[in-house]
């Protein structure tokens, strides 16, 4: 059977789809990148605002037409599954299999079942919608992760440190879907790290939804600064780096270990939401004003090389003029090197959803695009700084004229940053960097991207 997946939202979900291909190659079953040749056609979704959800039913709707044609089966998983389950049946009948996070312990089973019967019965819903009540998702097993079939090529992968959220964010729907935290044991993360070098993987991307809660479950106190150092201690891996720090968890340790090992990339990735006292609380944040600024300032003086990324949600409900203002005061203070926001979105379920003040969409868009144009001028003045500095650089690809070689700066996270154009020389031919590190200096750069002159 020739079976296509399609894998949407974040890196975490990205990992989920691997150990899904993972499961259909241990059956025996064939991979194809093309749904017109798939008999099975895999979506795993996202469902955590209503543009990812939008996405998600459009592409079901989308891959629904091929069951006109070759495909037999249309299987659908993943975060949108478990938050409308009980609905998603009845409005889209063309969907063979609805497959829950909860039941992804026994997903083989399910997708034997349909293809020896045609049909699974409906499993009842056992998480419940109360915050107090839900219990942690399954994880799969350390063969189940290290038989999954990495999809972001030979060069780096991301390394799932933990499931679930339990910070409760007023506006965020993942602890529903997802449940509370639950780490995983530090050895067998260990132990998958070393299983990737050995398959030639040069960088490991630490993620979770709050990765400086890692090990709190588990140890009584987080253990990602213990862990990037176990990490780094493997040979062939070249550079580690983490993702989606929260600043309430990001300890003096965690920086010390930044600043002093050479393998962990000099990145923050600190996802700050807004500055305003005022909404910081109505979010349910655990930072303020002043805990953010001294965080900020603590970081750059401990490492004056640091790249320091941060996500900010405009038209949280309530929020007045003063409070955008003051973000678009501390934006341009701040300076943060990269930075990505969102409108907010009204997340059934989510205590955020009830609250009074909700902002209209014209002016959401409004703020978003001008905080945008500010920080499109930040980013460039960023980069320009680094005009003549030296640059290590990984080579992933070639441009399709051949004149330069693409590849990204340690402080450069896959497909979310910028990348540096190498100018190819004609006796390196097309292939010989690929893959590989160079050192060069920068000498050009635009709003997001660098030119880098490789060294002699």
């Amino acid at each position: 059977m020739k079976v296509g997946f399609i894998s949407l939202g974040c890196s975490k979900n990205l990992i989920d789809t691997e150990v899904a291909i993972g499961k259909f190659q241990h059956h025996h079953m064939h991979i194809v990148n093309d749904p017109q040749k798939a008999d099975m056609i895999v979506i795993n979704t996202c469902g955590f605002i209503d543009s990812a959800k939008e996405e998600a039913i459009q592409t079901i709707l989308e891959m629904a037409e091929y069951k006109k044609q070759k495909c037999r089966y249309l299987v659908v998983m993943g975060c949108l599954v478990e938050r409308y389950y009980d609905d998603l049946p009845k409005a889209m009948p063309e969907v063979d299999l609805w497959i829950k996070l909860e039941d992804y312990d026994h997903f083989w089973t399910l997708i034997d079942d349909l293809i020896r019967y045609d049909k699974v019965e409906k499993s009842p819903r056992k998480l419940s919608t109360k915050l107090s009540e839900m219990k942690p998702l399954p994880l799969p097993t350390l063969e189940e992760y290290q038989d999954r079939v990495l999809t972001t090529g030979k060069n780096y992968a991301y390394l799932k440190i933990g499931e679930g959220c339990s910070n409760r964010c007023t506006y965020c729907a993942i602890p529903y879907i997802r449940g509370p935290f639950i780490s995983r044991p530090q050895e067998e993360i260990v132990e998958e790290a070393k299983h990737l070098a050995k398959q030639g993987i040069k960088e490991i991307i630490l993620i979770a939804q709050d990765t400086t809660k890692y090990g709190v479950d588990l140890y009584g106190e987080s253990k990602l600064a213990e862990l990037l150092q176990e990490i780094s201690n493997i040979p062939e891996i070249h550079w580690v780096r983490f993702l989606y720090a929260y600043p309430e968890g990001i300890t003096d340790e965690l920086i010390e270990v930044v600043a002093k090992n050479d393998k962990v990339a000099n990145y923050f990735d600190i996802p700050i939401q807004h500055i305003s006292d005022a909404v910081l609380k109505r979010m349910n944040r655990r930072t303020n004003q002043k805990q953010i600024e001294e965080l900020l300032h603590k970081i750059r003086n401990k490492i004056p090389s640091v790249v320091l990324r941060t996500s900010i949600i405009v038209g949280f409900p309530g929020e007045t003029k003063e409070d955008f203002d003051q973000l678009l005061t501390f934006i341009e203070q701040a300076k943060f090197d990269k930075l990505g926001a969102f409108p907010y979105s009204k997340e059934e379920g989510t205590p955020a959803a009830k609250l009074p003040e909700q902002i209209h969409g014209n002016i959401k868009k409004a703020r978003y695009r001008k905080l945008m144009e500010k920080q499109q001028i930040i980013s460039k003045e960023k980069l320009e700084e680094k005009i003549g500095q030296e640059v290590e650089i990984l080579i992933e690809d070639i441009s399709f004229d051949g004149k330069y070689f693409i590849g990204r700066t340690k402080q450069d996270v896959p497909e979310i940053d910028g990348v540096a154009y190498v100018l190819a020389t004609h006796e390196q031919g097309e292939q010989s960097l690929i893959n590989h590190f160079i050192i060069g200096n920068i000498t050009k750069v635009n709003d997001y991207d660098v030119v880098v002159k490789q060294k002699e």
